[in-house]
């Protein structure tokens, strides 16, 4: 979700975090603490967000996992809220070696259409 923010807003604050994941400010404040003193954000004095070099490697797999699986969600029928929404909650449980074998049956369908 901070890279998302971060790539469509141009910023992430912890508020933003909350409203975009329907969750709690406290809940996300637990979760930045935790983030902060795992050395993936820093948070400005005003409290903006920034991801730290591992946080960004780490968020931008999660978001590659989060993109794709969406847009196979929508490919099968599903509804883009719904999409996103069943995408944030397997994006973080799935297997690696499952997610590239998605990946390589989406590469093989997009260089056939191509």
């Amino acid at each position: 979700m901070i890279l998302r923010l971060i790539e469509e807003k141009g910023y992430a604050r912890s508020v933003d975090i909350a409203t975009g994941l329907s969750v709690s400010k406290p809940s996300v404040s637990v979760a930045m603490k935790q983030l902060r003193e795992g050395g993936y954000i820093v948070m400005d004095k005003d409290n903006y967000i920034t991801l730290t070099e591992s946080g960004m490697e780490i968020a931008q797999r999660i978001y590659e996992r989060h993109k794709l699986l969406t847009r196979i969600l929508v490919m099968i029928g599903v509804d883009e809220q719904t999409a996103e929404d069943d995408a944030c909650k397997v994006e973080h449980d799935i297997s690696v070696k499952t997610f590239d074998a998605i990946r390589a049956v989406m590469a093989r369908k997009d260089a056939e259409q191509n």
